[in-house]
């Protein structure tokens, strides 16, 4: 058997094209992301859609302070950490348009116990990746390209304030959207090694 072309069709893509992203595409590719499984019928993700190149510059600065800070605490050489921060603000800056994924409690339960707690909490953390691949998903099928960015998941509250987002509202995931450069050329996935991978009880 072989995997659908649908799956196949979605690439990790960085480079971009000057073709803007239209709002009616970007609610489309949140639609899509809106329909993954979440816990308890809840709906714990909003989502932030971005192509005004001020509040692009806003997130990757507030983003990029965040991450100065971390490099320099881990002992990065100061030349160095610029350079890397200057790359995150390109890539970010370049791309035509942005989503950031956010979680909320919005729907989620309590529970008096840090380990509950943390179990719900990653839940809906799991939901948000299932909601991220069906944007991609659905970003390839509509011909864009698109390259998830783990960044805020490590400065939530950087993201948050750089955006102006409420409180409540923590962006963990940021997915770079975009037509595909013409020039682009994906490499051959490399093979699958399932017998590394999984165990199969069957």
């Amino acid at each position: 058997m072989t995997l659908p072309n649908f799956l196949e069709a979605r690439r990790s893509i960085r480079s971009f094209g000057d073709e803007p992203v239209g709002a009616q595409v970007l609610a489309t590719l949140i639609e899509a992301a809106c329909i993954a499984p979440a816990p308890h019928h809840s709906r714990p993700w909003r989502w932030v859609a971005v192509t005004r190149h001020e509040t692009k510059a806003a997130l990757a600065e507030a983003m990029g302070n965040s991450w100065r800070l971390d490099l320099l605490a881990d002992g990065v050489d100061a030349s160095r950490v610029e350079q890397l921060v200057a790359s995150s603000h390109h890539k970010i800056l370049s791309a035509p348009a942005i989503i950031l994924g956010c979680l909320t409690w919005n729907g989620l339960d309590t529970y008096p116990d840090a380990r509950r707690q943390q179990a719900e909490f990653g839940m809906a953390l799991l939901s948000l990746g299932a909601a991220v691949e069906n944007l991609m998903l659905c970003a390839a099928h509509l011909d864009y390209a698109s390259c998830w960015v783990a960044a805020p998941i490590f400065c939530p509250d950087a993201a948050r304030d750089g955006l102006g987002l409420d409180h409540e509202w923590r962006p963990h995931a940021m997915v770079l959207i975009g037509k595909p450069d013409p020039d682009y050329v994906g490499r051959p996935r490399p093979p699958i090694p399932l017998e590394e991978l999984a165990r199969f009880f069957v």
